[in-house]
């Protein structure tokens, strides 16, 4: 009974592993797609880095929104008001969201850095003169940045939490599985070991 037992147990862990493996590698399978090509473009990012492309502006607020922009100066408010926040997506398109300020005596600054690109506004409170700038460095740098987080917001954050986690599930499962192949493909753990080896000889003997 027993010997039924065993081979029962591994059919059932086995359909477990490949449930859990082929899910995992379904969900992982877009984000290891673009980790893996930035992982590529980022090491060699001084070889192919674009041109930034510099958009300025100037202008000056209206008498009617500078009025309310100079009463939120006063109270220090946490955003700017919604029809100056609204002005300035026209005018630089800036994209969507709530831009915060850094209020001063003179001017109010608003700091807008996000993947690919950065820009700024600033806005005399006295006379309501606009400068802003708007820099994009291209498509590559806006993957390079999503693939390190840079100024990616919270939701970006959030899904390479769980896309980490999801590969975690991805190569545990793998060598799972591999472990229990490994009896009938006498190569597996070599080659397993060889990828480890090979990373640790590197960091020992390259990187200083």
């Amino acid at each position: 009974m027993s010997a039924a037992v065993v081979p029962g147990r591994r059919a059932f862990w086995l359909k477990q592993l490949h449930q859990w493996h082929w899910i995992s590698a379904a969900l992982c399978l877009a984000g290891m797609l673009l980790f893996s090509v930035t992982g590529i473009t980022l090491n060699h990012a001084a070889q192919i880095e674009g041109k930034p492309e510099v958009r300025s502006h100037e202008g000056v607020v209206p008498a009617a929104l500078l009025a309310e922009l100079q009463t939120a100066a006063k109270a220090e408010a946490e955003v700017l008001p919604p029809a100056v926040d609204a002005s300035l997506d026209d005018a630089l398109a800036l994209g969507p969201g709530t831009h915060r300020p850094e209020w001063s005596d003179e001017e109010v600054y608003v700091s807008l850095p996000r993947p690919g690109g950065d820009a700024w506004v600033s806005i005399d409170l006295a006379s309501g003169a606009v400068q802003g700038e708007r820099t994009d460095r291209g498509w590559l740098a806006y993957a390079n940045d999503l693939h390190k987080g840079r100024n990616a917001g919270t939701g970006w954050r959030w899904f390479i939490d769980v896309f980490a986690l999801t590969c975690i599930v991805f190569t545990i499962t793998g060598l799972l599985l591999l472990q229990l192949h490994a009896r009938r493909r006498p190569g597996t753990w070599p080659l397993v070991g060889l990828g480890g080896v090979v990373m640790l000889v590197l960091a020992l003997m390259f990187i200083h």
